[in-house]
């Protein structure tokens, strides 16, 4: 049934764009004058806010969302609607301030989401495939970890009195999520069954065992349940898929730890449940994996057992916003990541559509006066588009001319991955009802079984109270900084990245609260 709704979707796609006009008042410069006057307008009016944010919602289209991918998702999004493209803003589109991150880690000129992880979320740069210590550990040298450990913003908000909560559509073990709470020299050490011996006698803790023990966490939702439960343990949504038991050696039920530690803790494995779990006043603290690694593309995502983003981020608000002193969330749109890896545009680009419905529904269940958001990536892709494609055209579909090969080519296109392919020693012909197909892989031009990142900066966009601290060309490691912990913040220490002592003079009380209610 899900694939039929994706067919359909497609083909009502191409219906529409191939009724797309060119709208005649854009053929008149004062067009361009009144919009560009209007722009101006609402930029002198902007006023930074410099009260400290109440609350602070950290949205990262993660992995994954480099400049090119914001450009086509806005596009594809707009073309679902039945418009022309490029000139509809997405919900990020909005917000007024924006900057550009550095994303290198110590050792990488083009980084993994552990290393970036570290340097947004905790304000130090790292190296390559470690998360939340500093560039002194060495990549699975456990005997590196200890005293190495850096502190997330996510820790300090926690300390601060704020209710914390973590959404993602990857697993909730992965390299990005776990920057908020884990210390690790390899982010592929999901449960101790990831783990050589070596490191297990050395003391070092796997990621899942983290997750419950490092902090106290509010809301966990995501995929991963695998991990968190005894070797053989069977799935409850795939009892008789031996793949998807649970991993651990250690045959410790992570969580039923975790439940017992709150008198108001519930745990849940599908949306109808998860709905009404965040409606219940009583719940203090909720865990949901709705899979057993990551969660499903939102193109084949089971609409009754499986929540979407959005769903998941409201649920969330609606569980830490009870919280009167306010609160920290961290949402991640990380299978947009999965999607570009395939080589796979389709996926990746739907999956960055839902981003942007959720940090829509954010922002409507938030106010602007007291919560400071701020909507990034942690890398880019090697993923472009071009061809000098007529305006209207389908994202996804071909360049108006051929190729010096004289065959077709896709807007679409991939530095490297597994779209490399070759037909009695040249590429393959494509046309338009291959480039649409929901599984096709655009060509890329090295062969590789995954597509890899690029290193080129990537956008923040904010907005809220200090947003306007968002701006010019910043290392990623800036962005912890912009999130007070406490009404009375002070600048971060270096290195170790550890709260830092009371300040000497407060700043202002914040104004009145604006939480909106979310109901």
């Amino acid at each position: 049934m899900q694939g039929a709704w994706v067919l359909l979707l497609l083909l009502g796609l191409r219906l529409r764009l191939s009724l797309g006009v060119i709208p005649v008042e854009e053929e008149d410069p004062a067009f361009w004058n009144r919009q560009a006057a209007q722009a101006l307008d609402t930029a002198k009016k902007l006023q930074p806010s410099r009260w400290p944010p109440r609350t602070s919602l950290s949205s990262w289209g993660t992995v994954r969302m480099g400049v090119p991918t914001v450009t086509a998702t806005r596009i594809l999004k707009a073309q679902m609607d039945g418009k022309l493209g490029p000139e509809t803003p997405l919900a990020m589109d909005h917000f007024p301030y924006l900057a550009l991150s550095k994303t290198y880690n110590v050792d990488r000129q083009v980084p993994d989401s552990a290393g970036t992880a570290t340097a947004y979320l905790c304000g130090v740069k790292a190296n390559y495939q470690t998360i939340g210590v500093s560039a002194a550990a060495r990549y699975n040298q456990c005997n590196t970890t200890r005293g190495n450990e850096v502190t997330s913003v996510m820790n300090r908000a926690k300390k601060a009195g704020k209710s914390v909560g973590v959404v993602t559509t990857t697993r909730v073990q992965h390299a990005s999520p776990a920057g908020t709470y884990a210390h690790t020299v390899n982010r592929n050490w999901y449960s101790d069954a990831d783990m050589p011996a070596e490191a297990l006698n050395d003391g070092c803790q796997d990621i899942a065992t983290q997750l419950i023990s490092n902090m106290d966490i509010d809301v966990i939702l995501g995929g991963g349940r695998k991990y968190m439960f005894p070797k053989g343990t069977p799935d409850p949504e795939y009892p008789n898929d031996a793949s998807q038991n649970g991993t651990r050696v250690d045959q410790r039920n992570l969580v039923q730890e975790w439940l017992a530690k709150y008198q108001g803790a519930q745990y849940v494995w599908n949306r109808t449940v998860l709905i009404q779990a965040s409606q219940d006043p009583s719940v203090t603290h909720l865990m949901g994996l709705f899979e057993p690694e990551d969660m499903k593309y939102e193109a084949h995502r089971d609409l009754t057992l499986d929540p979407s983003l959005t769903e998941m981020t409201e649920a969330a608000l609606r569980v830490l916003s009870r919280n009167p002193s306010g609160f920290y969330l961290f949402v991640e749109g990380g299978r947009i990541y999965h999607g570009h890896h395939a080589g796979t545009a389709y996926l990746a680009l739907t999956e960055a559509t839902m981003f942007d419905d959720a940090i829509d529904k954010a922002s409507q269940l938030t106010s602007e006066e007291d919560t400071l958001t701020l909507v990034t990536a942690d890398h880019s892709h090697i993923f472009s588009f071009g061809g000098y494609t007529l305006r209207g055209s389908s994202i996804l579909g071909l360049a108006p001319s051929k190729a010096s090969d004289g065959k077709a080519y896709t807007s679409i296109l991939y530095g490297n991955g597994p779209g490399f392919a070759l037909s009695q020693g040249s590429r393959p012909d494509v046309n338009e009802s291959q480039s649409m197909d929901p599984a096709y892989k655009q060509q890329a031009a090295v062969p590789l079984s995954s597509e890899t990142h690029s290193g080129e900066e990537v956008a923040v966009f904010a907005r809220g109270p200090q947003a306007h601290l968002v701006h010019g060309v910043q290392e990623q490691t800036s962005w912890r900084t912009s999130y007070p912990s406490s009404r009375a913040s002070s600048p971060i220490q270096p290195a170790t990245c550890r709260p830092p002592a009371a300040p000497e003079q407060a700043a202002p009380s914040p104004k009145p609260s604006g939480l909106r209610s979310v109901s």
